[in-house]
């Protein structure tokens, strides 16, 4: 079984469930955490909690939440439960609402569940698992579309079907220090470099309010970007909270990050990248070339 799979218990996964509000959605998938014996009941509160305090933004794609906290005493064990609402759900996120499918995660530190987002990146970015989460009809349809025997193929492999981007060769020359024009795309091989460009601090920062579920999200989909660009001995990309963002946001390039937590974030002197979809590598490909000017 892949990673990502292993994570789901097959108790820990409820289809077609009726849910009032986001709270109660997210309460349904805290629910199953604790039942697996993943959690106690806190951890369900702190997840609510986590959403009241920094808003929706751990709808990161559309249709889809990812609810975690951060992890402490009332996280057991690291793993992943999964919802599908009978009914879709507003979440206040203006971009991906309304949600069906609310997946919870728990971390028991803060990289053993790293290739399992990863993985999950790639399910959610291919519109045939897409599908299959939508329209399974039992846990363990489930569980082989999250690839559990391998049967929905490894992550690379979906990943490398959809969202295709164009190459770019060479290290990032430099970070525009303002937005450069609407049209991103590539004219050639080489970085144009921007007139009111700045030298690269080859750091990006990937944020959310936690700093262990969507913000590595986030970070899985852009590496993914850099790989096919051919820049990823060139650039670093962390993952990180709204905290440490703002003492450590002049380090970096850009912040990318959700609506949600940029306004959180507020003026921290370097530019803030808001994306939507994080499983969308053409959304976050276009906005590396804004930033890189090529």
């Amino acid at each position: 079984m892949s990673q990502l799979s292993d994570l789901v218990d097959p108790t820990a996964i409820l289809l077609d469930a009726p849910a009032q509000d986001w709270r109660a959605a997210i309460r349904l998938s805290g629910d199953l955490l604790v039942s697996a014996g993943a959690t106690t009941g806190s951890y369900t509160d702190a997840m609510i909690r986590t959403v009241e305090e920094h808003g929706p933004y751990i709808v990161i794609a559309p249709g889809f939440a990812l609810a975690h906290a951060r992890p402490d005493d009332s996280v057991l064990r690291t793993a992943l439960s999964f919802v599908r609402l009978a009914e879709p759900v507003e979440f206040g996120n203006q971009a991906n609402d309304p949600v069906t499918l609310v997946m919870a995660l728990a971390a028991a530190d803060s990289s053993a569940h790293q290739a399992a987002l990863a993985a999950l990146a790639g399910v959610l970015a291919d519109p045939e698992g897409r599908r299959a989460l939508d329209s399974a009809s039992t846990p363990d349809e489930v569980l082989t579309a999250l690839g559990a025997d391998g049967a929905a193929g490894s992550a690379d492999a979906r990943t490398a079907g959809t969202a295709q981007v164009a190459g770019t060769e060479g290290a990032p020359a430099s970070a525009t220090a303002a937005a450069p024009a609407a049209d991103p795309a590539p004219t050639g091989a080489s970085a144009v470099v921007d007139p009111d460009a700045v030298p690269s601090k080859n750091l990006i920062l990937t944020v959310c309010g936690n700093g262990l579920g969507t913000s590595l999200f986030l970070k899985n989909t852009a590496e993914q970007v850099l790989d096919r660009w051919g820049w990823s001995s060139y650039l670093d990309i962390q993952a990180t909270d709204t905290i440490s963002a703002k003492g450590r946001a002049k380090e970096a390039d850009a912040i990318l990050t959700s609506g949600a937590i940029a306004d959180t974030l507020g003026d921290v002197g370097v530019r803030v990248e808001i994306i939507e979809n994080f499983t969308s590598q053409a959304e976050i490909d276009a906005v590396l070339r804004r930033v890189y000017a090529v």
